[in-house]
């Protein structure tokens, strides 16, 4: 089994084991191989991010955390197209980093005359540079906000002045005029306020849990031309456009 399809048995074994775990014997048994060699795999995941532990007691194991990996989803080659060409159009902003695995692994199950028409159509979008280059940073501001955690920020306001570790709980992300912002309750200022992605010059998790507010309440009104993302409607399979039941 090549390696790379090994590594996503693995997971997927870890997967269907759950709480339970599995060991290193087992995984090597099932898929034919060395537990030195299930061993070694097992690092390489969890050096890419995977969230593989150990289980302590008698006879140990690994085991994947909960929630790590969604079940497997079962596209057309058109909609794998679809989904690739808007992350490869995406590739600058928030969550680029997942977007950029997301966009490898489409890649990787597509057959090379789809992966050369993805390739295709990407280059007929265009898109202008990223206005900072991604940093450790980034991943931190949506570690963050995925989990729910304030953080501390060093920030540059469009007057030139400098805070050092402002208190923000994140919230919401937002594309406008041209530039990302973060939308964050300032716990300094003790309010609502945008954060301008690339004038954000540090910011640290502090591991506090940030309060459970509605974002949508506080951020009662977006600009002008920005909207709320949400998720489309399916399209009618007559042809006919999608409307509100």
């Amino acid at each position: 089994m090549p390696h790379p399809d090994r590594l996503t048995a693995i997971v997927e074994e870890l997967r269907r084991a759950g709480s339970a775990g599995r060991t290193a014997a087992s995984l090597a048994a099932r898929l034919d191989v060395s537990v030195r060699t299930i061993r070694r795999d097992l690092l390489a995941l969890q050096d890419a991010g995977v969230p593989v532990g150990g289980i302590s007691g008698p006879g140990g194991g690994y085991v994947l955390a909960q929630h790590a990996m969604l079940p497997p989803v079962a596209l057309t080659q058109g909609q794998a197209s679809a989904a690739a060409v808007s992350l490869a159009a995406a590739a600058t902003g928030p969550l680029t980093r997942d977007g950029a695995a997301a966009l490898e692994k489409l890649l990787d199950i597509m057959p090379p005359p789809e992966q050369r028409q993805v390739a295709q159509l990407a280059s007929r979008g265009w898109a202008g540079p990223p206005v900072v280059a991604r940093t450790a940073r980034a991943t931190t501001i949506e570690e963050a906000l995925r989990a729910g955690r304030v953080l501390a920020i060093d920030y540059q306001d469009a007057a030139g002045s400098r805070t050092l570790g402002r208190r923000v709980e994140p919230h919401l992300l937002a594309f406008t005029g041209g530039n990302w912002y973060l939308l964050a309750w300032c716990l300094d200022r003790s309010g609502p306020r945008w954060f301008r992605w690339d004038r954000i010059s540090r910011a640290v998790n502090t591991g506090q849990p940030a309060d459970d507010r509605d974002p949508f309440a506080i951020f009662t009104a977006p600009p002008p031309g920005v909207r709320r993302v949400r998720r489309a409607p399916a399209p009618d399979p007559r042809g006919e456009p999608a409307r509100p039941s």
